[in-house]
């Protein structure tokens, strides 16, 4: 099949559009040779006919549609411009893909947007990781740049070329920023810090907004980061290209000046900015002309603050600052300078005395106004020998003032590049290899293009030249290693525009002889261009415009550009006069003094030249055009000696909207820099290669003979010429087939025919079949249906049949029971009949016996009563006899008794000891006599005064009766009116009864209301406290949050401050190597250094020194008072040297209040500085502390009011009433139950001290504590214990030691030190064990098993100390505390177990690094499951990549378990608690996992349904050890859910509504990004599956804007994300030496049990 033949129907084309450059249509009909025109359909339905003359007119073709959206533009099956813009839309708009392979280059397009596609876990992803296995990204080329650097030892470039405003400076600054990481160990080291710091330094003085771009880079530049032989960043040096020094005199419509301009004046209200007599921008003629003054979103004041702390950074002093932003000032001063002309015609000028703004300039440069003013208007010239003086027009003096201000600005921009160079000079030792890093202007075109724009095109030109050279070799070299008979590839090379610009006569050539000329000019210039390149000798790329005189044409690589000349020679020149020069060189102050007096000695590539009254030398009058072709040629031989890698920026339109694609903007720019350049050079060749085994798996179908993977090329080499009947069209390699351009489009329609072919057999075959079945099925329902109806036949005669029978049976049995009813009735009253007679007979006898039984009761009873009478007088008569004797007994006996109580003896006897109770009753008896007595005489008195009344009242009883009877009757008047009375009475009782009841009625109603509001008012209340308890709930679950946080942050500081701590030791062994290669002899060097020593002394060590981090403030000064201390040496003589100018650090130390310490100030410079970092970090780890300790406290304090204020918004004034006084009484009880406790630990107390107090006064002598089973060590001994038991102690005899020994061996001697009274040898002892124990850890720093022993030992030591502390044992009876307070070294035991448990997880994670993406993501654990499913287009391999491991050799999930398998090993011997394995291993799952999804979500070959298949049932692995260990607590499990649910994802339906609906509710670990990021790189590797739509994908998006994932909006998880870990509390079991088994191997027998 020829490729004429993809012509046909249905196929895809793309034609020429006006406004979309390129559109696509379908060809309606298939193309025959010889027609003139095809059919198509555009993408808006309407048809068209294109017309075509020959074959070469035919439109390019479309590519297949699996290969839309490619990473890589190189892999496309057909390589022209249309099928790259098309690539790059698709990718930019559908898939926000900004970045794109394109062979060797990275195309990258300006979103306009802020994209989360640059954080730290970004870094980690690509850390590592092949060019081709990864999304295409900026990072992506500086791995590999870093990789092949460090591989081959070779030095590497990477050029970022592109228009203003397509992103060249924002590659750059992340591409720094990836080298900073990753050159950097994870963290910014000084000089990684100064490399980032001097991008916002340049930015400010280089950088100014355009009309294309509001942070346009006005100059180029070149940054080669050095590397040390371990790869890490150690030094730096930078040079600059052709700074645009007219912009600061004169800016277009829309634009601005540089930006430190405008920083200065939004600044100027600063104290320290005052006296720069600063305006605002629009007062000054150097920030005004363009009419901008702002950049919408920038602030220029924060943007200052940012400059300052860079050059802070950089060692650039305050001082030195503040010269710097006067020589700004000066600057916008001059450009306020009133120039005014006089004379008859205006040949003179003038400034007048007064001028404040040359009194202000003058001021600020320290130099004198009246002569800068006279040398602005005048000029000195040489005659005949005499020096003249001679003024010059209004004109000339503006054009003089404004060539001193470029030139002063020039001077400075030069001096800052100078300085950052020699603040990045490596210190470090010798650099090894270095990657450069070249950001330069990109091609440009104007309205108007003048000198700056036509250095910046030839800078191009001989940049793409070097592209074209470097792209051929590339692909020669591919042909070379592949031995293939190749001819030689043609590209267009733009030698010639280049030597029209350098060569011999070129354009340069003749512009600087035209600058040497007295009176030469731009027309002259012009002219002699014209003659030259257009008379004499006509060059191809040199034309003239037709309405112009003073331009001329070049047609350079990218477009035709026309330049005007007027300007050329000025710019060239770039004059100053050399007596403005000199009244420079003469200020007062130093920098400006500085930077003009080292223009004499400036090299041959400074900008400018200096022009005098007198003949100037050869080498001041080199010009600003041969400097800069110096410096380009010096550029290009840097390049040239160094491995290139391209990154060209695009931008997608000039109106700077986020994600707005211009297609005719963004194929100019394809066109300039060199894109379709490449496509065409790889199109000219072989552009696709596959593999044979990766062309064996797509096409073996149309391949022939044996069908074996080890037989592929033997089959390709068979096959192929069969296929392509054209031998050119493809080539065998050695490993690898190549095919020219559309060939692999030519066996997609091979392979989809035979595919096709295939179908129709197999749907023949199917349907017949299915036609078999179809009759087989027909005949089985005819013969169930015949069945069916015989068998209804005879069910239908079965049931006649039975019909009848049951007829007879009815017939017969109704006949029988109307006969059995019929005798059954007579039967029944015949038995009646009986029954009544039997009944009769039967009452008649029961009568008699009843009258019968009646009389034998009644004698019965009678005869009983007679018997009972006779019982009880017989009864009556014993009872009296038996009473009668023992009453004479009685008698007997009481006789004896009377007898025996009048003995004396038996009377005392009885009574001893009775004496006191006789008295006390005889008192007793008396008392109440005498109270009977009163009583007797009271009751005499009252029985008289009754009898008294008594009788007064029986006299007035009599009286009254006599009264009476003399009294006549009462009238009947009276009667009746008390009759009355009564009736009244009566009726208001009965009223007063009935209101009673109304009230009792309403009392009852009252009642219920009362039970009511009782029963609301207590649902109410109820409803109030789980109110309460849920606000509680939230609250503890905040602060608990909160708590993690602050736990996870001093873990983090405390790690930071262990990585300080060793970089310290780092910096002081260089030190030490470097004073000893210089021959010093330093005596006291080790004592002086040694923060740590091995063998401690009770005051060398002090123990705040040990915890170096702690939550409380106070303790950040203890290891400042240490390293003073162990610095001070006797040969302080020897380091009496102090710097004579403060450092930026002394500047820092001094901001944050940390005294510079005079002893500490020696000759070695890295060890000074790495001493004051180290104060430095501890002072503002202090400070972060404090500040997150008060943060803590206001937001507790927040809490409790928005509690409060909960409370009382919920409920009403009744119930916040009874609230509150239900809380008091809470608060009153808990107040009263801590008073008791109080009171009960006081009691206790003060039954201790009794209990003191009562042993101190026995004579024996007093003891500290006794306590047995315990090791004293002498104090001789104390180094030899910690030696033999910590520090020396062999591997294999510390792994064969029982858990815990060595913690045990140390408390049991402590706590004898202790008991014993000696306090001070019991510190130093744990002191010295703390110090060795973080001595071992830093010596088997790379050891799991060593790392997990002195873990346990830790732990352990720390557990017993508490438990035995005071604090613990309070109230506690059993436990015998310590006398000396052991807190401090408490805490710092506590920080190093968090050390030690943060290097366990640390040396695991590194080993588990490079393995964990091959082995959960690349490795095939189901063999053939994806072996078939190689998709197209992708074994194009990137060059200089690494070869990737195949087979025994590549790591798989065997690999990652035995690394977790030999962690939990060491935890699992050393008896660690399992809340401990659980943290550390849920810490290792989630660096797998995240780990994982981030490489699965920045690979596209990863997102297909097989590798999902592969990563499940490799994570299945994981989870399945995790399970089988017991580890699927503690949060293990899931962690793993995020790359879980992603890979469901990737197995998941994805074309309807209810998929995406299923997708969202069952993926709710992922985040949106993530999410739509996956669908988004989900690429079929076969042709029975699908790539997902775009309309799903929307579907899904919109699904998700619904949810809240309650997590910040980021792409990749956090792989440096670090979970705090809590040690709880276990009391340990009560330890005795007995119980210890020390082996012999350890050497401590010196040890005494006490």
């Amino acid at each position: 099949m020829t490729s004429l033949e993809l012509y046909s129907k249905g196929a895809c084309v793309w034609i020429p559009d006006p406004d979309a450059v390129w559109v696509s249509a379908l060809l309606l009909q298939d193309y025959s040779p010889g027609e003139k025109h095809l059919l198509l359909q555009l993408s808006n339905g309407k048809e068209t006919h294109y017309p075509v003359l020959s074959h070469s007119d035919l439109p390019p073709l479309g590519n297949p549609g699996i290969l839309e959206g490619e990473n890589d533009l190189t892999a496309l099956s057909f390589l022209h411009e249309p099928a790259v813009l098309h690539n790059l839309r698709v990718r930019f708009l559908d898939y926000s893909s900004i970045y794109t392979y394109c062979g060797i280059m990275l195309v990258a397009i300006n979103p306009y947007d802020q994209l989360p596609i640059y954080g730290e876990e970004v870094i980690d992803a690509y850390s590592g990781q092949d060019m081709a296995d990864m999304e295409p990204h900026i990072f992506s080329v500086a791995e590999e740049a870093y990789r092949t650097m460090t591989r081959e030892e070779k030095n590497q470039s990477i050029i970022i070329s592109g228009e203003s405003g397509s992103g060249k400076t924002v590659s750059a600054k992340f591409t720094m920023r990836y080298f900073a990481v990753v050159g950097g160990a994870a963290q910014q080291t000084s000089v990684e810090e100064k490399v980032l710091a001097s991008n916002p330094i340049l930015e400010s003085i280089g950088n100014a907004k355009t009309t294309r771009n509001d942070n346009s880079s006005r100059f180029g530049k070149y940054i080669e980061i050095g590397f040390g032989r371990k790869g890490d960043i150690i030094g730096a040096n930078m040079r600059t290209y052709l700074l645009e020094k007219s912009r600061v005199v004169f800016q277009a419509s829309a634009e601005r000046n540089y930006h430190i301009f405008y920083q200065l004046c939004a600044s100027r209200e600063l104290p320290e900015m005052r006296g720069l007599k600063l305006d605002a921008p629009e007062h000054f003629r150097y920030t005004s002309q363009g009419g901008e003054m702002q950049i919408p979103g920038t602030d220029d004041l924060s943007d200052l603050e940012r400059t300052r702390n860079a050059f802070t950074i950089l060692d650039v002093q305050p001082d030195q600052q503040m010269e710097l932003f006067r020589i700004l000032s000066a600057v916008l001063h001059l450009g306020n300078v009133n120039i005014q002309a006089s004379g008859r015609s205006s040949d003179r000028s003038y400034i007048d005395a007064d001028d404040h703004s040359l009194a202000v300039f003058s001021k600020l440069l320290g130099v004198e106004g009246p002569q800068m003013a006279h040398w602005l208007c005048h000029r000195k010239l040489a005659v005949g020998g005499e020096m003249l003086v001679k003024p010059v027009s209004g004109q000339q003096a503006i054009e003089a003032r404004d060539a001193l201000a470029k030139h002063v600005y020039g001077q400075m921009f030069a001096w800052v590049v100078q300085r950052l160079n020699s603040a990045l000079r490596t210190q470090r030792g010798q650099t090894k290899s270095f990657i450069g890093v070249l950001d330069i202007y990109g091609f440009e075109t104007f309205d108007r293009n003048s000198f700056e724009q036509f250095c910046i095109n030839y800078a191009n030109e001989k940049l793409q030249q070097q592209f074209n050279r470097h792209v051929f070799h590339l692909e020669q070299e591919e042909y070379i290693r592949e031995e293939l008979t190749w001819s030689r590839i043609e590209f267009s090379d733009n030698q010639q525009c280049i030597n029209l610009i350098e060569g011999q006569l070129g354009l340069f050539d003749l512009l600087d002889e035209e600058c040497r000329m007295p009176k030469g000019s731009d027309e002259s210039w012009v002219q002699k261009l014209y003659d030259q390149h257009l008379t004499n000798k006509p060059h191809p790329h040199f034309q003239k415009p037709r309405m112009s005189n003073s331009a001329f044409v070049v047609l350079h690589f990218a477009d035709t550009v026309q330049y005007e000349c007027n300007g050329f020679l000025g710019k060239n020149r770039d004059t100053v006069f050399e007596e403005l020069i000199n009244i420079l060189k003469a200020s007062q102050s130093e920098l400006v003094a500085e930077l003009f007096q080292q223009q004499g000695n400036l090299s041959s590539v400074a900008n400018g030249s200096v022009r005098s009254g007198k003949r100037a030398t050869k080498e001041h009058k080199l010009t600003v055009g041969f400097q800069f072709r110096q410096s380009l040629q010096m550029l290009m031989d840097t390049l040239n000696s160094t491995t290139p890698h391209y990154v060209r920026c695009i931008k997608p339109n000039d109106l700077k909207e986020p994600f707005m694609f211009d297609p005719r903007r963004t194929v100019q720019q394809l066109r300039a820099c060199g894109v379709l350049e490449t496509i065409r050079i790889s199109a000219a060749g072989f552009p696709s290669r596959w593999t044979y085994e990766e062309f064996f798996s797509r096409y073996h179908l149309l391949l022939r003979g044996s069908q074996g993977q080890d037989q592929a090329q033997a089959s390709c080499r068979q096959a192929l010429p069969q296929l392509i009947p054209d031998p050119d069209q493809y080539c065998f390699g050695k490993t690898k087939v190549f095919f020219r351009a559309g060939q692999v489009a030519v066996l997609e329609r091979l392979r989809a025919e035979r595919l096709r072919v295939a179908a129709v057999n197999i749907q023949s075959r199917v349907r017949g079949w299915l036609a078999r079945i179809r009759y087989t099925r027909i005949c089985r329902a005819t013969v169930t249906i015949q069945r069916y109806c015989r068998g209804a036949l005879a069910r239908r005669l079965a049931l006649t049949l039975r019909y009848t029978k049951a007829a007879l049976i009815i017939q017969k049995t109704y006949r029988m029971v109307m006969v059995r009813q019929l005798f059954l009735m007579i039967r029944q009253a015949t038995i009646t009949i009986q029954a009544f007679t039997r009944g009769t007979m039967a009452r008649r006898r029961y009568r008699l016996l009843v009258v019968e039984r009646a009389a034998v009761l009644l004698q019965a009873r009678v005869r009983g009563w007679l018997a009972r009478q006779a019982y009880r007088r017989v009864h009556s008569a014993v009872v009296f006899m038996q009473c009668c004797v023992r009453r004479r007994a009685a008698r007997r006996q009481l006789m004896k008794l009377k007898t025996e109580a009048r003995s004396v003896e038996k009377y005392r006897a009885l009574n001893k000891g009775m004496e006191v109770k006789l008295m006390q009753l005889q008192l007793r008896a008396d008392q109440e006599a005498r109270e009977s007595a009163a009583l007797r005489e009271t009751l005499h008195a009252e029985r008289e005064a009754t009898s008294a009344e008594l009788v007064a009242l029986r006299a007035t009883v009599q009286k009254l009766e006599k009264q009476k009877q003399e009294k006549p009757q009462p009238c009947e008047k009276k009667v009746e009116e008390r009759r009355r009375a009564e009736e009244k009475a009566s009726q208001e009782i009965l009223q007063l009864t009935q209101e009673l009841q109304a009230l009792q009625k309403e009392k009852d109603l009252f009642c219920k209301e009362k039970e009511d509001l009782s029963a609301c008012l207590f649902e109410q209340e109820k409803a109030q406290e789980e109110c309460v308890r849920e606000a509680v709930s939230q609250a503890g679950a905040s602060l608990r949050a909160a708590l993690d946080e602050e736990r996870r942050k001093y873990q983090g500081l405390l790690r930071e401050f262990t990585r300080l701590e060793q970089r310290y030791d780092n910096l002081r062994e260089m030190s030490l190597l470097t004073e000893s290669s210089k021959g010093h002899r330093r005596t006291d060097s080790t004592q002086s250094l040694s923060l740590e020593p091995l063998s401690p002394s009770p005051t060398a060590l002090s123990p705040q020194s040990l915890n170096p981090l702690t939550p409380f403030p106070s303790a950040f000064s203890y290891p400042e008072e240490v390293r003073r201390v162990s610095v001070t040496s006797p040969s302080m003589e020897r380091r009496a040297s102090v710097w004579s100018l403060e450092t930026p650090l002394d500047m820092l130390m001094e901001r944050m209040d940390v005294a510079k310490d005079p002893a500490v100030k020696m000759k070695g410079e890295d060890l000074a500085h790495a001493y004051d970092a180290v104060r430095v970090a501890n002072k503002f780890l202090e400070s972060q502390l404090r500040s997150q300790r008060s943060q803590k406290e206001e937001e507790l304090e927040a809490l409790r009011c928005q509690l409060s204020h909960a409370i009382s918004g919920s409920s009403s004034d009744v119930q916040r009433q009874e609230l509150q006084e239900l809380l008091e009484a809470r608060e009153q009880e808990c107040v009263r139950l801590r008073r008791e406790l109080k009171e009960l630990k006081n009691t206790v107390s003060l039954r201790r001290l009794l209990t003191l107090a009562f042993t101190q006064e026995t004579p024996s002598q007093p003891k500290p504590a006794t306590v047995t089973g315990l090791l004293e060590c002498r104090k001789r001994d104390e180094t030899k214990l910690i030696k033999n038991l910590i520090t020396d102690i062999r591997v294999d005899s510390a792994l064969s030691l029982p858990p815990g020994l060595p913690a045990s061996v140390l408390f049991l001697c402590v706590r004898q030190a202790d008991c014993s009274g000696d306090q001070t040898h019991a510190r130093s002892l744990c002191s010295a064990a703390v110090t060795a124990i973080k001595a071992a850890l830093k010596k088997h720093s790379n050891d799991v098993d060593m790392t997990a022993l002195w873990l346990k030992n830790a732990l352990l030591l720390h557990d017993l100390l508490t438990q035995h502390s005071p604090k613990q044992t309070l109230d506690s009876d059993d436990l015998v505390p310590l006398t000396a307070d052991l807190s401090d070294l408490i805490r710092t035991l506590s920080d190093l177990c968090i050390q030690a448990y943060q290097q366990l997880l640390s040396i695991t994670e590194k080993r588990l690094q490079n393995i964990i993406v091959p082995a959960l993501l690349e490795s095939e654990t189901i063999p053939g499951l994806s072996g078939s499913a190689v998709k197209l287009g992708t074994s194009r391999k990137r060059a200089g990549s690494d070869p990737r491991t195949v087979g025994g050799d590549a790591p798989t999930m065997a690999a990652v378990l035995r690394e977790l398998g030999a962690l939990h090993t060491a935890l699992s011997h050393q008896a660690l608690p399992p809340s401990q394995m659980e943290q550390a291993f849920h810490q290792l799952t989630y660096l797998i996992s995240a780990s994982a999804l981030n490489s699965l979500l920045l690979r596209k070959d990863m997102c297909c349904w097989s590798r999902g298949m592969q990563i499940r049932y490799n994570v299945s692995l994981l989870e399945e050890w995790l399970r089988s260990r017991g580890l699927q607590s503690g949060g293990t499990v899931v962690t793993l859910e995020p790359l879980i649910q992603a890979v469901q994802l990737l197995q998941a339906g994805k074309k309807t509504e209810s998929d995406a609906q299923a997708l969202v509710q069952t993926c709710t670990a992922l985040s949106s990004q993530q999410i739509v990021k996956i669908l988004t790189l989900y690429s079929p590797h076969s042709d029975l599956d699908e790539r997902v739509t775009l309309n799903f994908i929307r579907t899904v998006q919109g699904l998700l804007k619904g949810r809240s994932d309650g997590q910040p909006p980021q792409l990749l998880m956090d792989v440096r994300r670090v979970f705090p870990v809590t040690f709880p509390y276990l009391p340990p079991p009560a330890l005795h030496a007995e119980q210890l088994v020390i082996p012999d191997c350890l050497k401590i027998s010196f040890l005494r049990r006490a």
